[in-house]
């Protein structure tokens, strides 16, 4: 035991000494903390301060667009070569022109700027005319607008979880996004350190230095020891970049306090009747703020429950890990050199692949029976099962329970027929391996 205690140390020590490993602890929670910032931040601000100039010739749209603390909106009292000779001299950054002829074609409006005044700027216009057009027409045929209002319906379906007697609302946009990233994560894990496993055996049997470490300590403690070596350097990593990523979010948080500053709003609406004006701006304002985007996001992100999904990151990425690691060393211990084993990476990769490709069905629906069943599968849990686990119910216990005890059978498994690869295959030189000769290997 004390022999696999010196190769763990070795490999451990041997690659958090590395520079590759130094950069990527610190570029993964710059990464990882621009997941949490970005979106927020992009929520809150607007886009860049525009003066836009109307001209229009139609006489229906003098007032109808509202500008915002970035949008500025003036009307233009002059022809249109006119309002071009001095657009500049104004400091416009857009000049709108509705002639008269838009009434009949709407497709000779115009929008002149110094610059691209972005896409969204454009719809709200588009929106504005398109909606007075409309009232314009349906007025001249006599239709009264406001029995087409009164028909128009909006539907936005608010989804509730109901848990422990109360109703909590259920963010599934987020809990996508997480178990996205989660699955992900895992996937690039498993083949990082899983790679690196492979690669090290490779080094050590084409530089013939195994001949000597085998003379010292069996095949079986070698292949440990490097695994769980590389299974350390990955956790260090690992809560290094936790650690970090919450200390450059705190950080940012700090600088930026009303950015990140959730606002809870008040839920109880009741009716309009008998309110005074400043009541029924401060509902008014309740409903607003509910429809807030970057507040809807604070609030979903202080719902999730990151302990418990750090917990299972760490399980799920170790019993992941160990499961495949050990494959990737009996492919390494089979071959000469890396390019050799592309015929043995295909069936072991496979249920990888399958499991990042399940993903869409996954998250579409986490409890279905495809979900379930890839989630006990020891080679595609990992992936599947985080998941699944940021979603709002979670999933029940007596499934993780019986996917721990699946994970660690399979990584049994796959460390017993992997050494027997392994101490045969370490040690054979000059001949390219097959997967007949690896059969014969399982069964010597």
């Amino acid at each position: 035991m004390n022999k696999i205690f010196i190769i763990i140390r070795r490999e451990y020590l041997s690659r958090v000494k590395k520079r590759s490993f130094i950069i990527m602890t610190i570029l993964g929670p710059i990464l990882m903390a621009a997941l949490f910032v970005v979106p927020v931040y992009l929520a809150n601000i607007s886009d860049r301060e525009l003066k836009v100039a109307v001209l229009d010739e139609t006489g229906l749209f003098y007032n109808e667009f509202k500008g915002n603390e970035k949008i500025h909106y003036e009307n233009l009292y002059m022809d249109y070569v006119s309002a071009l000779d001095q657009f500049e001299e104004l400091g416009y950054d857009a000049l709108l022109h509705i002639p008269e002829s838009s009434l009949n074609n709407p497709n000779a409006i115009k929008l002149l700027s110094t610059s691209n005044v972005g896409l969204n700027l454009v719809n709200d216009m588009e929106s504005v005319i398109q909606k007075k057009l409309e009232a314009h027409r349906l007025a001249l045929s006599g239709i009264d607008k406001k029995v087409l209002e009164d028909i128009e319906v909006n539907v936005k379906i608010n989804t509730f979880i109901w848990q422990e007697g109360e109703e909590k609302q259920n963010y599934s946009e987020i809990s996508y996004a997480l178990g996205l990233i989660s699955g992900l994560l895992i996937y690039i894990f498993i083949f990082l350190y899983g790679a690196q496993v492979m690669r090290g055996v490779i080094e050590e049997k084409t530089s013939r230095i195994v001949e000597v470490i085998v003379s010292s300590v069996k095949p079986f403690q070698l292949m440990m020891g490097k695994i769980v070596g590389i299974a350390f350097v990955g956790l260090t990593q690992f809560i290094l970049w936790v650690l970090l990523t919450g200390v450059i979010v705190l950080t940012f948080q700090e600088i930026n306090p009303d950015l990140f500053k959730y606002k809870s709003p008040d839920t109880h609406i009741i009716d309009n009747k008998g309110l005074t004006p400043s009541e029924i701006a401060n509902q008014q304002d309740s409903i607003d703020f509910s429809q807030d985007k970057a507040n809807n996001l604070l609030e979903g992100i202080r719902q999730i429950q990151f302990g418990t999904i750090l917990l299972m990151f760490l399980f799920y990425f170790i019993g992941g890990y160990l499961l495949y690691a050990s494959l990737f060393a009996a492919i390494g211990s089979a071959v000469d050199n890396e390019t050799d084993t592309q015929q043995f990476m295909l069936p072991v990769t496979i249920p990888l692949i399958l499991a990042i490709v399940s993903l869409q069905f996954v998250l579409n629906n986490p409890d279905g029976p495809v979900a379930f069943w890839m989630s006990m599968i020891p080679f595609t849990s990992p992936i599947v099962m985080m998941a699944r686990i940021p979603f709002n119910p979670p999933v029940a216990l007596w499934e993780i329970g019986l996917s721990f005890g699946m994970l660690i059978i399979g990584f049994v498994f796959t460390t017993w027929l992997a050494s027997k690869i392994y101490r045969t295959g370490i040690l054979m030189y000059g001949k390219k391996a097959s997967f007949r000769e690896l059969f014969k290997w399982l069964r010597f």
